[in-house]
């Protein structure tokens, strides 16, 4: 069969799938089983597709994903997050746009911290909108930087949608966690700029008030309590894997390690607690494998049939930079952000993407950020940018999906800036996983 034919029926076969609303992994399945007995011959191509997605489950890389799910969803829900909060708010002292700054600092470090910017984003929204209206902030100034702050956790380690593109797109899943460091960081400065900013231009936006004063001594005394501990958990993470001591997989364990400690340590570990974050992770992690059993039988097919094949030479064939192929693959992941989810968004390109990369001798880490980049942008771009939902719901009483689009076009300039910034500057995503 044509390659050409053959992608344009699997690539509209799965468009349609999820255009009708079903689920993208049920999709995926589906559409591979037909696909199998179509161009692998009948039941033996069906009986081998099972064979390789059965395969592509049993990878020790993927015990990050529920580890990671399990981490966040303890530091949330043992109350370990509103310490940090109450603590970082002494720090802020009289600035402008004070409980804005206090937003994007929490959520940096949060995003350390959780590894989901969905619940990134709710926890925060559930703290600070309910104040920051009391104090008479504009809406831009309340909706931003929630949501700004809260889709840092695609970036900055750990990250659960970075341990699923490291395993989709075979790229080492532990140089790509330390490689969205620096570029999480550079993005949380841009963001304070913005803030700081926008409180120039409309001092208005975030009006001043009292704040009680307190002493050194005190907030020495909740940093030390409430913020340094955390390091532990940072550490148990990030620090074992740059400094080659464990895997990203035993990282994974150290982190949930560390948040258990921790909240034995506060005496806020429950049996209730225990209980809603298995229930919570279990389902995230089964939704992710299943996705990743349909994507990777999907690549397989595409390489079988020769389509992902003749889809490289096609796209090589053109005399153009490598550059601008980059360009045009990152504008592609921009327009369907607009209408998919991340995961979607993955399966669907990177069995086109990866093997274009390696023709053209790109970094796949260094990609991998790119994507990573692609997929935070995706969380801002109306109709379907899933914070823009998330935002909906915490926001306050008659928010339109117009008002939030529009509060975080500032910050969704901050990150094509910053994509601008590391496809010229590749050191930015490679430096830190250099020292590895």
């Amino acid at each position: 069969m044509d390659w050409v034919l053959v992608s344009v029926l699997m690539m509209g076969g799965i468009m349609a799938a999820i255009g009708v609303g079903i689920p993208v992994a049920f999709g995926f399945l589906a559409l591979n089983l037909v696909g199998a007995w179509f161009i692998m011959g009948g039941m033996a191509g069906v009986a081998q597709s099972v064979s390789n997605a059965t395969s592509s489950l049993t990878v020790y890389a993927l015990t990050p994903i529920p580890m990671f799910m399990i981490m966040g969803e303890l530091f949330f829900r043992t109350g370990l997050a509103p310490r940090v909060f109450d603590a970082l708010e002494l720090l802020m002292g009289r600035i402008p746009g004070r409980l804005s700054h206090l937003t994007i600092g929490g959520g940096t470090l949060f995003a350390a911290l959780s590894g989901s910017s969905i619940a990134n984003t709710a926890m925060m929204g559930g703290l600070m909108v309910p104040n920051m209206v009391e104090r008479n902030y504009k809406l831009h100034m309340i909706v931003g930087p929630i949501m700004a702050a809260g889709g840092l956790a695609i970036l900055i380690p750990p990250s659960g949608l970075g341990v699923l593109l490291g395993s989709l797109a075979r790229i080492d899943i532990g140089a790509l966690l330390i490689a969205g460091i620096m570029p999480g960081l550079i993005l949380a400065g841009m963001y304070f700029v913005m803030v700081i900013v926008q409180t120039k231009i409309d001092p208005s936006s975030a009006p001043a008030y009292e704040v009680r004063d307190t002493s050194w001594a005190e907030k020495f005394k909740a940093v030390a309590v409430n913020v340094l501990p955390m390091g532990l958990v940072i550490f148990a993470v990030i620090g074992v894997i740059i400094l080659g001591i464990a895997t990203p997989t035993e990282a994974s364990a150290f982190g949930v390690l560390a948040v258990l400690v921790l909240a034995l340590l506060y005496r806020c570990l429950t049996w209730s607690s225990i209980v809603l974050t298995l229930e919570s992770a279990m389902r995230v992690t089964v939704m992710l494998l299943l996705i990743i059993m349909g994507s990777s039988t999907f690549s397989q097919l595409l390489a079988f049939s020769g389509a992902s094949t003749g889809m490289v030479e096609w796209a090589t064939g053109f005399d153009v930079s490598p550059t601008v192929i980059l360009i045009m693959m990152f504008l592609v992941l921009v327009v369907l952000g607009c209408f998919m989810d991340q995961v979607s968004m993955l399966m669907l390109t990177l069995p086109i993407f990866m093997p274009i990369t390696l023709k053209f001798g790109f970094d796949p880490v260094w990609f991998g950020i790119i994507l990573m980049m692609s997929l935070e942008i995706s969380l801002f771009t109306p109709p379907f940018g899933l914070l823009l939902f998330v935002m909906l719901g915490v926001a306050p009483k008659g928010t339109t999906l117009g008002q939030v689009s529009m509060a975080g076009l500032p910050y969704l300039a901050c990150q094509f800036i910053l994509v601008a910034l590391i496809v010229m500057f590749p050191k930015i995503a490679l430096w830190l996983p250099s020292l590895m």
